[in-house]
């Protein structure tokens, strides 16, 4: 009986006679109500309980009860367990200390909370020399400023510096951001993401898309590289007219849903007084009838202006589409109104061409220096063009061919009904001749433009939503 109570009164004194062999910064100390020593397998064990309190230098910890592995100088760590480090406090219902490294374990339910983020998962550690911490399934982490939710998380207090992986989600007050991995300076919102990445702005209802993103709110700049889309939804409300009731408007307007895509090699957005979008290189638009092709896009989208130019001399002319009529020129600006393309205008050597939709041979051709197309609900009811204005057209006779018209003249006017040329007006030097069907059939190749640019296919919506998948 002596015996016993010697061994364990030597157990529960080992620790103090331990400081002096080691550091006392990696002695763990522990208190609690109730204590018990034993040995397993050669391993000295301590159990304490109730209201216990450990510490290690500047790490203090509390529990409920905790085992104490002496010579392993390790504690597990059971019941509402709170570790505090400076400004950093630690809970979580179970978990284990490694006092040799300064390291907490948890696999359940944990949070940290160093005064400026919120940190929470299903399992997680911390290193208290390096502050660190790698939490686990389920991750969500809280500023003043966002929320960011993830699989799994590295944060580095000291440089306020994060590192998410698998379904990643930040978000502000401005966007909402997605990614399959994610690096986030805190105090500077500085955000870069990788793969599969996704970018909402709920304000502009405008999304992007890439696999790689730069986030920089403070000087409220955007790049997105590797596959980059715009992606952007309008609602507008059109106005259309009964044919059966004379043409008289209907009085409730049917609503119409168009959606913006834009993509490119890379694509810039600022956010500042205005909204503005860049989409560099190899520049594909599509928006309802329309569809376009450059080198360069400039988006403004509090102006409602839509501009594509060419980047030098020795690159091509911006293609546009609209329906079946295709427009070049050296710079096209297409102007919104109310989320509806309103207008659009082609500076310097433009060129228009249409496929004539009875004879697949046959293009309509249109060329001037500058020209501008309007609408009204959508459709084209006018064009003007300014400057040397060429025009090829061809005729038909109760939908039978009948040749075609060539014009000249220093500007025009050309009218339009359901799409169609009704009238055309030349004005200043007007010059117009007609070629009898005998001399055009068969010879369509003949009747071109000194500017004819070859009618290109509009690209469709499904070059865009491959991206999407």
């Amino acid at each position: 009986m002596i015996k016993t109570i010697q061994k364990i009164f030597l157990l529960l004194i080992i620790p103090t006679t331990l400081c002096y062999a080691q550091n006392s910064d990696n002695i763990i100390r522990v208190k609690g109500e109730q204590m018990n020593g034993y040995s397993v397998n050669g391993e000295i064990v301590r159990e304490v309980k109730g209201n216990v309190i450990i510490t290690q230098g500047n790490v203090i910890i509390n529990c409920d009860n905790a085992i104490q592995y002496i010579s392993k100088n390790e504690v597990k760590l059971i019941g509402n367990v709170v570790i505090k480090q400076d400004s950093i406090t630690i809970t979580t219902a179970r978990g284990y200390y490694y006092g040799d490294i300064k390291k907490s374990v948890s696999d359940t339910s944990i949070k940290l909370d160093d005064g400026k983020v919120v940190l929470t998962a299903n399992r997680g550690n911390y290193l208290f020399n390096d502050h660190i911490a790698f939490f686990r399934d389920s991750v969500k982490l809280k500023d003043s400023v966002s929320v960011l939710t993830s699989d799994s998380l590295r944060y580095f207090k000291d440089e306020d510096r994060m590192f998410a992986f698998s379904n990643v989600t930040i978000a502000d007050s401005e966007n909402t951001i997605k990614a399959d991995s994610l690096e986030h300076f805190r105090d500077k919102r500085i955000t870069f993401a990788d793969q599969n990445v996704k970018i909402f702005n709920p304000e502009n209802n405008l999304t992007m898309f890439g696999n790689h993103l730069e986030d920089y709110p403070e000087q409220h700049f955007t790049l997105v590289t590797e596959r980059p889309l715009l992606m952007q939804i309008d609602t507008s409300y059109v106005k259309e007219t009964d044919s059966l009731r004379t043409n008289e408007e209907i009085a409730d307007s049917t609503m119409k849903i168009d959606t913006l895509f834009i993509k490119s090699v890379t694509m810039e957005a600022y956010r500042d007084s205005l909204s503005i979008f860049k989409a560099i290189d190899s520049v594909k638009i599509s928006r309802g009838d329309f569809a376009s092709q450059n080198d360069f896009t400039l988006y403004k989208k509090d102006d409602g202006q839509i501009i594509t130019y060419k980047l030098s001399d020795s690159t091509a002319q911006p293609i546009l589409w609209y329906e079946d009529t295709q427009l070049t020129g050296d710079s096209v600006t297409i102007f919104l109104a109310d989320n509806r393309i309103n207008s659009l205008k082609v500076n310097n050597n433009s060129f228009i061409i249409s496929q004539d939709e009875n004879n697949p041979r046959r293009f309509n051709q249109m060329s001037g220096d500058s020209v501008k197309m309007s609408f009204e609900n959508s459709k084209l009811n006018r064009t003007d063009v300014w400057g040397n204005f060429f025009s090829i057209y061809y005729q038909y006779d109760n939908e039978e061919p009948n040749g075609l018209t060539k014009s000249s003249s220093q500007n025009a006017i050309i009218l339009f009904e359901q799409n169609k040329v009704n009238e055309i007006r030349l004005y200043l030097s007007p010059n117009s001749e007609y070629y009898p069907e005998i001399l055009v059939k068969g010879k369509e190749d003949s009747f071109i433009l000194s500017r004819y640019v070859a009618f290109k296919q509009k690209p469709g919506k499904l070059l865009f939503l491959i991206r999407l998948n």
